[in-house]
């Protein structure tokens, strides 16, 4: 069965070679043009096609020699970087005569592609152009150039560990040997490596062309590489703005490659992707929201209705890591859990604000739109309650996507004696502070296992999960618990990509004093203390927008366990390294 669901295809004829093109959704879109690197053919972006075709003109061809195009003859001489060119403008021209495409490529799709974004012929046939696991080869070769005229240990470091990835390349360009190899032995086993290495499925994926496609694409190496970095082009400047992906785990590529890129594309966005190689593969999601969001930045028919593009905040701190990226903030509706969903808009993510109060989640997400979320919805939901938060989980994946980051941050506050701590009060706080959590992580972050591409689980606990006190029983227990599930989730999750973080703030100036509950006291006690305690907060004045931060790094870095405040990163040392000081202080009686 094919990959792609639905394409119709045609025949191109350019050059002495018929190029085999797919075509999916609206042709009165705005079209996208994926191409595909080596050892591939055009299924590789399957995964991403069929999402981008929900809301584009999506084109996918066969590189000369590859899948279901015809090559050249003879093969030497016949990949060089200029007919690859005159086949993308044969290309563009058929499916695209009257507007410029979005340009897409990986790998030595990628490669290839920067060459249509920099040669004079093609200027106004690309509208924007996104980079994925390729570089330039004429930028590759003034990188080398630059390093070996001043070569300082850093930048003879930068060579060695470049040329140690790139040893793949020496072995294409021996006679005869890669095609033997290909057409025995590594074509068998090529698909068991994917799987295994890069954790591409078993869907179909490669095809049955790999041993030919693989064979051929050797000319790709052999026609330029050599010639391009010896002989580098001066005048490779992208006139068409460059979005960059770099998957942070690519086993082929040094991101030391792209230091000197802005030099070369003046209109430059990076971005980075906790992915290995083949990541259009095994990403597709992640993949299609940053070319959505790209595209749209930079096509009039997806502008809005001002003219200009829909905010962006691609230039802010952490762009490069959430931009396009889909985040669900519970507790969104104020304090900790708002200032997160902010954080998150103004790095470029999409944002679901999920709060009890349906005007303060909608408040979070009109907000959140106008500092830079390309896209935000409110969502009402009790986390307490199980089939709400399963309604909730269905609904966001049916109507949004499955979420990348999630951060369950919904909670309440208790203050009182064991004694003065009823059942009901109990049962309300570890519903809210520990079912709340458990509910989220069940339901969102089984779809994150079951999509298989990664994502990150953020669990707001606190300073009192390690630091006893004696008023704080209940809240304590809620909060420790959710710091110990974080870290046994973390270990479970793991080998799935999905990375698991347990915050842990301190004093913070929120409201959850106002709405915090004191056990064992009468109604006018209850305000009277709430108000000592927000008096205190206010005083003490550690703004939530600090611990949104926090959050943000965490996930960024991927930490276990993040103390946020002076005191809680105080108290985390001390439970470590003499724990019973901080069991005296739990004795003494808290300032409200």
């Amino acid at each position: 069965m094919s990959l792609l669901r639905g394409a119709r295809e045609r025949r191109v004829r350019t050059g002495g070679v018929d190029l085999c093109v797919a075509e999916m959704g609206d042709p009165d879109r705005p079209t996208v043009v994926l191409v595909h690197g080596y050892p591939d053919s055009k299924e590789v972006w399957s995964e991403v096609a069929l999402r981008l075709a929900e809301r584009f003109h999506v084109v996918l061809y066969d590189v000369r020699g590859h899948g279901r195009s015809t090559a050249p003859t003879p093969l030497r001489g016949g990949f060089t970087l200029e007919k690859l060119t005159d086949d993308f403008l044969a290309v563009v021209d058929a499916v695209s005569p009257d507007r410029p495409v979005h340009l897409v490529g990986h790998d030595w799709g990628s490669v290839q592609s920067w060459e249509f974004a920099t040669v004079a012929r093609t200027e106004g046939r690309i509208a924007s152009f996104t980079s994925l696991s390729g570089p330039s080869l004429d930028h590759f070769g003034h990188w080398i150039k630059q390093r070996m005229a001043r070569p300082t240990p850093r930048r003879v470091g930068h060579l060695l560990g470049q040329g140690a990835k790139s040893w793949y390349v020496y072995l294409l360009h021996t006679p005869v040997l890669p095609e033997a190899a290909w057409r025995g032995p590594l074509g068998r086993r090529w698909p068991g490596l994917l799987r295994r290495v890069e954790g591409v499925a078993d869907d179909g994926y490669p095809t049955a062309t790999l041993s030919s496609d693989a064979a051929h694409g050797a000319w790709l190496y052999r026609d330029n590489v050599r010639a391009r970095l010896l002989r580098p082009r001066d005048d490779a400047y992208a006139h068409a703005p460059v979005q960059l992906i770099t998957p942070t785990g690519d086993a082929f590529l040094s991101e030391r490659l792209y230091d000197d890129l802005a030099r070369w594309a003046p209109r430059l966005v990076r971005r980075t992707l906790a992915a290995k190689h083949w990541a259009p593969r095994t990403y597709p999601d992640q993949l299609a929201a940053c070319i959505t969001e790209f595209v749209a930045e930079h096509d009039p028919r997806e502008q809005g209705p001002s003219g200009l593009p829909e905010p962006v905040a691609s230039g802010r701190r952490y762009a490069d890591r959430f931009g396009g990226r889909l985040v669900l903030v519970t507790g969104a509706g104020s304090g900790i859990g708002r200032a997160t969903a902010f954080a998150f808009a103004e790095a470029g993510a999409r944002v679901v604000a999920v709060d009890r109060d349906a005007e303060s989640a909608a408040r979070t997400a009109e907000l959140a739109r106008l500092v830079g979320a390309p896209a935000a919805w409110p969502e009402v939901a009790d986390v307490s309650d199980e089939q709400a938060v399963e309604k909730l989980g269905a609904r966001v994946a049916g109507e949004y996507g499955v979420v990348d980051v999630l951060v369950n941050n919904a909670g309440i506050g208790l203050s009182g004696s064991f004694f003065d701590t009823t059942t009901e009060d109990w049962k309300r706080v570890l519903d809210v502070n520990l079912w709340g959590v458990i509910h989220g992580c069940r339901v969102f972050g089984r779809q994150m296992a079951e999509r298989g591409q990664g994502g990150h689980i953020v669990n707001t606990a606190s300073a009192a999960a390690y630091q006893p006190s004696k008023v704080l029983s209940a809240y304590g227990t809620s909060k420790a618990a959710v710091l110990m599930l974080s870290e046994c989730l973390r270990a479970e999750l793991a080998g799935q990509g999905i990375g698991v973080t347990a915050v842990c703030p301190g004093i913070v100036n929120t409201n959850i004093t106002a709405t915090a509950r004191f056990a064992g006291v009468s109604e006018e006690e209850q305000r009277s203390r709430r108000e000592r305690t927000s008096r205190l907060y206010g005083l003490r004045n550690y703004p939530p927008e600090k611990v949104a931060d926090a959050v943000l790094r965490a996930v960024a870095e991927n930490r276990a366990v993040v103390p946020v405040t002076p005191e809680a990163r105080g108290a985390h040392l001390i439970s470590r390294f003499a724990p019973a000081a901080l069991r005296a202080l739990a004795r003494l009686d808290p300032p409200l």
